[in-house]
């Protein structure tokens, strides 16, 4: 056998728990080996224990361990480090839960504040810049961590609840749909549950950067004082909170 054989076959016991790539290892050392897939379902566990802890908060121990479990079953390690294996388990939470959005949005946030805390550093934009922008040709550019998605239930209150040690909100479903934001400023990774015409409006950026053309959408939907004012008002509070860090041309 060569050591890439070896080395399969002891990766196939750790995650499958075959006996027959046990076999081929060594049938001497069946008792390790348990040892060594007891410390690696353990180790994984763990990773997502400590990757959602709102979640389990929200499930209760023995709903979560038994969502861990599946996942490690399913789902072996994918990358090169630990810190990735969070990647997929919402997947797995919506096959086990698909009856409840909030986890889904839940389990979201605390994914995506992980992810938009490593993301790439950027420089906010000097607000003193602004002066010399042409706003018809204006590019708005998000800051590398920006995150979103649709927000169906108030998971964001959830979250803010369990974060705080407060007492948790009943679930429930929001009168309109609206949208989750997640990114970073400065060291700080930032949670802000978006309106229907915020999160439109942000969409609409993500497609085509464009001030110009969402002055128009919003004209479009508010008429032009309103639309305008908007558009003004949106574009202030996203720079003051660094989700804007760019606009090309200045």
């Amino acid at each position: 056998m060569t050591l890439a054989a070896w080395q399969q076959d002891f990766r196939t016991w750790l995650t499958d728990a075959s006996k027959e790539a046990a076999f081929r290892v060594g049938a001497d050392a069946m008792r390790g080996l348990s040892v060594y897939q007891n410390n690696y379902r353990g180790q994984l566990i763990e990773c997502l224990e400590d990757s959602f802890p709102r979640v389990r908060m929200l499930l209760g121990d023995e709903a979560f361990l038994h969502a861990a479990i599946t996942h490690v079953n399913h789902h072996p390690p994918h990358a090169w480090t630990l810190d990735a294996y969070a990647d997929g388990f919402g997947d797995t939470l919506n096959v086990l839960f698909p009856h409840n959005p909030d986890v889904h949005e839940l389990a979201w946030i605390e994914h995506a504040l992980t992810e938009a805390f490593v993301a790439h550093d950027a420089e906010p934009l000097p607000l003193d810049a602004l002066g010399s922008v042409d706003w018809d040709a204006a590019r708005l550019r998000f800051a590398p961590s920006f995150r979103h998605r649709i927000a169906t239930t108030n998971a964001d209150s959830i979250w803010t609840a369990l974060s705080g040690n407060a007492e948790r909100p009943e679930s429930e479903m929001l009168p309109e749909p609206g949208g989750l934001i997640v990114w970073r400023r400065q060291f700080v990774s930032c949670l802000k549950r978006a309106d229907a015409a915020e999160y439109e409006a942000l969409l609409h950026l993500q497609e085509n950067a464009s001030f110009a053309t969402l002055c128009g959408l919003l004209v479009g939907r508010l008429g032009e004082a309103d639309g305008v004012a908007k558009a003004g008002a949106l574009l202030a509070e996203w720079l003051g909170s660094e989700l804007i860090v760019g606009v090309d041309g200045v």
